[in-house]
């Protein structure tokens, strides 16, 4: 049976989480579920885009991933199921939220809207498709269910943003931060392909000589510097602290690049 990764924002004091493990377990008692992280902001679909597209490529082929950050839930947005050219399943809201992870396992090889209740749970609640819709939807399919039998086939996903490329300004690479990690990590949207050989970067009035650095402890404690991370794409860091909290910077904060 595959893995099944589950990304949320339901956070862990409630038993939001608990419930729609319970869900899928109660169809496919066998699955290894594997929790990827419940702590997306609340209602945050870009934030969940994200982690969902770092977290993917790590898995098996042929995995399910639920991911469920859904501020339309109980309104027209559409529930769907997705077969990446990978192989793999994933399953949530089309708002969105699956589209960058879905590229990152080689695109759309097939979709379908959940339309069959056949699928769904017997508890029908229009807050908590998570536990009710999603869940035993993956259940099915973790069990073996093929795609093509809990839905209408869709030719397309919904795409209301895209996590923004880098751009050039007067010739030189700007990008932005995507993510603040709990280490206080300033994760940007520029890949490692796109980099010069060496460089500096820039953020505010604050500028980092010598990247990319090889690891942390390359500079001395408390100093600043940049290398590329496990997802690919260049971190802004601090030796034994937190970027995050040494430049004042958050998502969105402008990151500049110039050749060495």
């Amino acid at each position: 049976m595959p893995l099944v990764s589950l990304l949320s924002d339901f956070g862990v004091t409630d038993t939001y989480v608990g419930q729609m493990k319970a869900a899928i377990l109660g169809v496919a008692p066998s699955a290894t579920l594997v929790d990827l992280t419940h702590g997306v902001p609340a209602q945050d679909v870009r934030a969940g885009a994200f982690l969902l597209w770092t977290a993917v490529e790590a898995f098996p082929r042929g995995s399910l991933h639920l991911a469920i950050v859904d501020p339309g839930v109980g309104s027209s947005r559409r529930a769907v199921a997705v077969r990446s050219r990978r192989g793999d399943l994933l399953i949530g809201p089309d708002n969105g939220v699956l589209l960058p992870a879905l590229e990152q396992l080689g695109g759309l090889a097939a979709a379908v809207e959940l339309t069959e209740p056949a699928y769904w749970g017997s508890l029908r609640s229009r807050t908590f498709h998570g536990r009710d819709l999603f869940a035993p939807v993956v259940g099915h399919l973790a069990a073996g269910v093929p795609l093509e039998r809990v839905g209408q086939p869709l030719e397309q996903l919904d795409a209301p943003f895209r996590l923004p490329p880098p751009t050039e300004e007067g010739g030189l690479l700007v990008g932005e931060v995507l993510h603040v990690d709990t280490y206080g990590n300033l994760v940007t949207n520029l890949p490692s392909s796109q980099l010069p050989a060496r460089f500096r970067v820039r953020v505010g009035l604050t500028v980092v000589e010598g990247a990319p650095h090889p690891h942390y402890q390359a500079v001395a404690p408390g100093e600043l510097l940049a290398l590329v991370g496990s997802s690919g794409l260049l971190e802004i860091s601090a030796r034994d602290g937190s970027a995050a909290s040494v430049l004042g910077a958050e998502r969105g904060e402008r990151v500049h690049i110039a050749p060495e």
